[in-house]
């Protein structure tokens, strides 16, 4: 039932609807495209092709995703035909008069952003690029320039790279799609920052949640549903530890997916949610899969296809198939693929996310227990150079013609020149350096011994388009060396000291000499017991010694 036509030049595709008619131009270009240094390209342009749209009566909306960036809208065919229109002739002639407000508007959706639990996982399994790129900020905002963006939509926004998809029995009249022409992009090759899986990683996030690279196929995608009915079953309705227990599955457009699951919990519950989350994991690697969860599964994916409107809904998976070259199956090739899942086919997929897992643990939890390996935090190697110590503690840097290392006690991190993302540069001198890894290395010069030049010369090993300006910082935000405690200088002396220690001293060694010399006389004699009060005379004299010594003592003590 999806039709297969042409719009100037543009693949589209046509699906009937009982509803209103929508419509999509999908673009083959998103982040995973971009480079660190220049993220958020991608996005400013949606914003410029929309802009100028100011607000509109019926619904419009732009998305950029890591591989694909898509214009829709819903409303009449004059309103579907003017805003697709309007779309392209804007990409065709960015209005880059509105550049510099575009580019606020966008650093505010950033700021304002809330955070997700799966937020950091593309970095820990891609690095700082491609689809690891999704995990930070539109760091090159700043630096792009008008002719940044007609460079890159003369690459990316061309017909030839796009698909349009309708919702209806007919092309809007008057639709006119005036897009330069161009080549088919290709899905970027997905990058790997993990030498090792199954591996895990802790985060400050309350929920535990598993993602993993499968082959894209109908099994794969129930197996989704399966794993997340044994979760719910498990975590939710057996032992009552998350109220979320949820699963996903999405094509990448290489023939690979994404299969991903998550359960969160209370901080008291952690350890029993990891717990339980593993031992589901577990359980179905071992091909513990129930038939009943297998035929429900099926079940419910045979019911939305039997929907009117089945065709219509499958339309944007279906169009971004036909961008990134996938095959697309008609319905009822869709029900027997279905129907042919068994349960070995899903102990397949199972042993594939096993393989491929990637966990994210809460704080203060480990996997290493369950089978996993830590996610490296630190880098193997460091470069050659020259060592600059750190002003206070251990540590320090080392800088060499090559790259940099951080040397800490937790391991090195080293970024190389040629290997690093991108690097950002505040105007008082602190530099991170972020590598492809993810490996950050931040460079504080008010902390380290660091001679004359040395910034400069880092700077100018990093490619110029990996440079990111950071706003300057405040003098409270710049680090800066503990003050070290000094011992007070001691007091002047005061002018009777002197006299007082000379006569203190002369009194004791006279003192002490007479009592020295009659104690040696007594002993020397002989005394008898009727000398007691000789004795007790020598005592006397001895007391006065320690007595006539007790001001020195005293100033000592003072002068300290």
């Amino acid at each position: 039932m999806i039709q297969h036509l042409d719009v100037d030049g543009v693949p589209t595709l046509l699906a009937p609807t009982g509803g209103p008619m929508h419509a999509g131009l999908t673009f083959r270009v998103g982040t995973a495209d971009e480079t660190l240094g220049r993220a958020g390209i991608t996005h400013l342009i949606e914003h410029l092709a929309l802009a100028p749209l100011g607000l509109a009566d019926y619904h419009v909306n732009g998305m950029t995703a890591p591989a694909f960036t898509m214009f829709h809208t819903q409303g009449s065919e004059a309103d579907i035909a003017a805003f697709l229109t309007a779309v392209c002739g804007h990409l065709s002639d960015l209005p880059t008069a509105r550049l510099d407000v575009e580019k606020e508007i966008l650093r505010t959706e950033w700021s304002s952003r809330g955070t997700a639990a799966v937020d950091e996982i593309p970095l820990w399994r891609h690095g700082a690029r491609d689809f690891g790129l999704s995990s930070y900020p539109e760091w090159g905002l700043g630096a792009l320039t008008a002719d940044d963006l007609r460079e890159w939509t003369a690459r990316w926004f061309t017909r030839e790279n796009a698909v349009l998809w309708i919702t209806g029995d007919r092309v809007p009249a008057g639709l006119r799609l005036p897009l330069p022409g161009g080549v088919r992009q290709p899905v970027p090759v997905a990058s790997s920052a993990l030498p090792q899986t199954p591996a895990y990683f802790v985060s400050g996030a309350r929920a535990v949640v598993l993602d993993s690279v499968v082959r894209r196929s109908t099994a794969a995608n129930i197996f989704a549903g399966v794993l997340e009915r044994e979760l719910y079953r498990s975590l939710r309705q057996d032992a009552g530890l998350s109220y979320t227990t949820t699963t996903g599955y999405e094509p990448r457009g290489d023939g690979y997916a994404t299969l991903r699951a998550l359960a969160d919990s209370l901080s008291e519950k952690q350890d029993a949610v990891l717990g339980g989350f593993i031992d589901v994991l577990a359980k179905m690697r071992v091909g513990r899969i129930e038939q009943a969860d297998l035929d429900a599964t099926v079940a419910k994916r045979e019911d939305v296809l039997g929907t009117a409107e089945v065709d219509a809904g499958r339309l944007p998976s279906y169009a971004l198939n036909v961008l990134t070259g996938q095959p697309n199956i008609s319905i009822d090739e869709h029900r027997a693929e279905l129907k042919a899942v068994n349960l070995a086919d899903l102990h397949e997929v199972a042993g594939e996310m096993t393989a491929s897992a990637l966990l994210m643990v809460p704080g203060g939890h480990t996997a290493d227990w369950a089978g996993f390996v830590a996610a490296p935090t630190h880098s193997a190697d460091t470069v050659d150079g020259t060592t600059y110590r750190a002003r206070q503690g251990a540590g320090g840097i080392r800088v060499g013609t090559d790259g940099v290392t951080s040397l800490r006690a937790e391991g090195p991190l080293t970024v190389r020149y040629d290997d690093c993302s991108a690097m950002l540069a505040w105007p008082d001198g602190a530099r991170q350096l972020i590598g492809a890894d993810a490996i950050v290395l931040h460079i504080e010069p008010t902390m380290l011994q660091l001679p004359p030049g040395t910034i400069q010369a880092i700077d100018a090993q990093v490619p110029a388009d990996r440079h990111v300006t950071m706003p300057a910082r405040t003098p409270d935000q710049i680090p800066q060396p503990k003050p070290v405690a000094r011992q007070a200088e001691p007091a002047g002396r005061s002018w009777w000291e002197i006299p007082v220690m000379v006569l203190s001293g002369l009194g004791t060694l006279l003192m002490g000499g007479f009592c020295l010399l009659l104690t040696i006389g007594m002993f020397a004699a002989d005394s008898e017991p009727d000398d007691t009060w000789f004795w007790g005379i020598i005592a006397v004299g001895w007391l006065l010694t320690v007595i006539l010594a007790l001001p020195i003592v005293l100033l000592k003590r003072r002068r300290r």
